[in-house]
């Protein structure tokens, strides 16, 4: 039966989402600010992959000699209060900013997905309690939220992932719930469930590959502020915890000499700028490609 029921879905529906798409790739290639936002997330990636063989020195050595160094042939970029090279621990401290953002996207989109279609679906007092919990989660700003989660766990970069997951959910289950609205009652999913087809099967088969490609839009355009929030907890101490190399927490150690060794919180606050740009330009020209809603 679920054979049957795919088979009802015309091709030239799947036709003409092939060709949105290509008229979407067009057009990111022409929009100069996409680019730039795709060689930044590209840089990150690059930075996080290949620290090991980037860096200039251990991220981790500590030099009272050279302590607050500023940039020049030695070291690129400045050194830290304890004389720690500042390149080598800003491409270090790619590898917790990229798999912070990595999995709390892979927790909280599933998530909010799950609960954002099966309220939509269900309606009732099923969407009522669902979207009340939704609104409960939205009503706390991200950072105040992640802040008491932390601070109730314990300070340290997997509770800050599960922290900065738990308060990224909702505005997932309500972009899912939005597009199952407008879909229960499509021709295709009625006649999938004239065919018998229970509704987890609906909500996974047919539902769930239409909610994807604006969760991805979604998730892209998400990823700067989960790494604001979890700059935000690094800088405060309750992220990535000493010796790690993580760049909120490189701010924050900085912050004391922020007037007579300035490199010291600034080149971690320009790279928490410029990938954070990255993904808001990156997530502009997805939507582009993805969403046959927007128009320029």
């Amino acid at each position: 039966m679920s054979a049957a029921a795919d088979s009802l879905i015309p091709n030239s529906r799947r036709e003409a989402r092939l060709i949105q798409l290509r008229i979407g790739l067009r057009r990111v290639l022409r929009n100069p600010s996409t680019l730039v936002g795709g060689i930044l997330v590209l840089l990150l990636l690059v930075m996080a992959a290949l620290a090991p063989l980037l860096a200039t020195h251990d991220p981790m050595a500590q030099s009272l000699v050279d302590r607050l160094t500023p940039p020049g042939a030695q070291h690129w970029l400045g050194t830290d209060q304890l004389g720690r090279d500042i390149y080598s621990r800003l491409l270090y401290g790619a590898q917790p900013t990229l798999m912070i953002v990595i999995l709390v996207i892979a927790f909280s989109a599933p998530l909010g997905l799950i609960i954002g279609m099966v309220a939509g679906y269900m309606g009732g007092w099923v969407e009522s309690a669902l979207m009340r919990l939704t609104d409960i989660f939205m009503a706390f700003p991200r950072l105040i939220l992640a802040l008491a989660l932390v601070s109730a766990l314990k300070p340290g970069l997997t509770n800050a992932v599960i922290a900065i997951a738990i308060t990224a959910w909702p505005s997932y289950a309500r972009l899912a719930r939005a597009e199952t609205l407008a879909l229960r009652h499509a021709d295709f999913v009625e006649a999938a469930r004239g065919l018998g087809q229970t509704g987890t099967r609906i909500v996974i088969g047919q539902i769930l590959p239409l909610c994807l490609s604006s969760a991805a839009i979604r998730a892209t355009l998400d990823m700067a502020g989960i790494i604001l929030t979890a700059a935000g907890l690094g800088f405060l101490g309750l992220g990535a915890q000493p010796p790690m190399a993580e760049w909120g927490a490189m701010i924050g150690t900085g912050r004391d000499h922020i007037f007579d060794a300035w490199w010291v919180a600034a080149v971690p606050g320009i790279a928490i700028l410029l990938v954070s740009l990255g993904f808001n330009l990156l997530g502009d020209g997805l939507r582009d490609v993805l969403d046959p809603k927007h128009h320029d």
